[in-house]
């Protein structure tokens, strides 16, 4: 995570200071929230790019300047990171206070962690969603004001065409499995997942998150694949996609399933 605009350390400090940053005074633990609340934004990374230079981040996802990100992405304070289960949650923002703040609603996915929270709600924005904040050919101006007032308010996610997808990490072997949960409709994000094995009779094991939106299972035997995930979402919904991973998986793989949440 990186800041835009130049800003000095002490100035966040002072920031800091002035608005404290107690997650468990702030939350946004409702799938979604009825009303607009206040928030203050940044920028980092590339002003046209997706964030970090690698276009992944905290969450584990890849490729976030690509479809359906799209580079319209942010990192997040504690209370919308979430120690990574709020990743892959969306918001929509706008800016109205800034000259250059074109008033309009964006919509931004939660795919990175911001460190250095200026506020309580604290967007660290993409220079691309950033930019996106502004009036017509004024995205620059905008961006070099560095630190900006904004509203948000969480809204489903909406990933036209794609069903949920899982990533199985580099690493995993007969033991031990890590996989990455991606492109969620509806809350977006995860908040438990548990694996059943082939020949289990029907019994889950539940995964632990490692970090981001990557859950991990330890076993104290060798895995039989087929492997079904359920996934649980922030407001309870389950899914379960059924012998998403097969026989012959492979680690640094990805498997989409057949299965997505009702938008």
């Amino acid at each position: 995570m990186g800041m835009g605009g130049g800003l000095a350390l002490v100035a966040v400090l002072s920031l800091l200071a002035a608005h404290g940053v107690d997650g468990d005074d702030y939350n946004t633990s409702d799938a979604y929230m009825q009303s607009w609340r206040s928030a203050r934004a940044t920028w980092y990374g590339q002003p046209n790019g997706a964030g970090p230079s690698d276009n992944g981040g905290a969450c584990g996802f890849k490729n976030v300047n690509q479809y359906p990100f799209m580079a319209m992405t942010s990192c997040g304070n504690q209370p919308l990171f979430k120690d990574g289960k709020g990743c892959g949650s969306c918001y929509k923002i706008k800016c109205t206070r800034h000259p250059a703040c074109s008033g309009r609603t964006e919509t931004v996915v939660i795919t990175d962690m911001n460190y250095y929270p200026l506020a309580p709600y604290h967007f660290d924005l993409s220079g691309t969603a950033f930019g996106k904040l502004a009036k017509p050919g004024r995205n620059n101006d905008l961006r070099h004001a560095g630190i900006i007032d904004i509203q948000f308010t969480r809204v489903p996610c909406q990933f036209p065409g794609l069903k949920v997808g899982f990533h199985v990490e580099e690493g995993s072997s007969q033991v031990y499995f890590a996989v990455l949960i991606e492109y969620e409709n509806g809350d977006g994000d995860v908040v438990q997942v548990d694996l059943m094995e082939s020949r289990s009779g029907g019994r889950w094991s539940s995964m632990r998150q490692s970090w981001g939106s990557i859950w991990r299972l330890d076993s104290n035997h060798r895995l039989r694949a087929p492997f079904s995930i359920r996934i649980r979402s922030d407001s309870g919904k389950t899914l379960v996609a059924r012998d998403v991973i097969p026989v012959n998986w492979r680690p640094n793989t990805f498997y989409r399933s057949f299965v997505q949440y009702s938008s």
